[in-house]
């Protein structure tokens, strides 16, 4: 084991075998929020038997794991790939255009998972161009985050905040007022049964209990 140990530890491998740990990680963290999110899902919107709503969520949580998995991967092994090209230094380039492969590779072929995936990633690229106040969040970086631990995310201004809020809102209930085939369907089915959906009861049950 000790042995063992050694060979794990040895800087000259590090790079490789974060990427095995970055896949591992990825699959994991997948798992972790798509089978609580599609468990959901199945118990508010599913359709048909619970043997083929089992069926759905297996596949989703797959395909979020997994995905994730090979996304890590191919993004760690292109900045190492990168790296090695350009004399062993990292340029600022380098984590856009890994990203982008990564991404056009991993979840450019249109599923309803990926894009879920690509619809969160895009509302946090929007979200950052808000203007951020003068002080980071209390919590204290990851001490295991590397180079990124000197960094501490600062939350937007209050004010802008609100604007951003009151227009994403106001967006997203225009959107589903008259455009609705254009919001995403998980969205557009939450958004149903909140809106839609408690306008219309039958009886005292309907009413507080089941819905219609």
């Amino acid at each position: 084991m000790s042995g063992l140990n050694t060979w794990l530890l040895d800087p000259a491998l590090h790079d490789y075998l974060a990427i095995l740990k970055g896949a591992r990680n990825g699959f994991v963290y997948g798992v972790k929020v798509r089978f609580p999110h599609a468990l959901i899902m199945a118990i508010l919107f599913g359709r048909g038997d619970w043997q083929s709503r089992l069926r759905v969520i297996y596949k989703a949580t797959k395909q979020h794991a997994f995905n994730l998995a090979k996304f890590v991967s191919i993004y760690k092994a292109l900045m190492l790939v990168q790296k090695k090209v350009n004399g062993g230094k990292e340029r600022t380039a380098d984590t856009f255009i890994a990203g982008l492969l990564g991404g056009y590779f991993v979840f450019g072929d249109r599923t309803a998972v990926n894009e879920q995936i690509v619809l969160y990633v895009v509302s946090r690229v929007v979200a950052s161009l808000i203007p951020r106040t003068g002080a980071p969040y209390s919590r204290a970086p990851s001490p295991t985050s590397g180079g990124a631990a000197a960094v501490r995310p600062i939350p937007p201004d209050p004010r802008y905040f609100s604007v951003f809020a009151a227009l994403s809102w106001g967006a997203v209930m225009w959107l589903f007022k008259n455009r609705g085939e254009a919001i995403q369907p998980g969205m557009f089915n939450s958004m149903t049964y909140l809106y839609r959906d408690s306008e219309v009861w039958n009886d005292l049950r309907t009413l507080f209990w089941h819905n219609t």
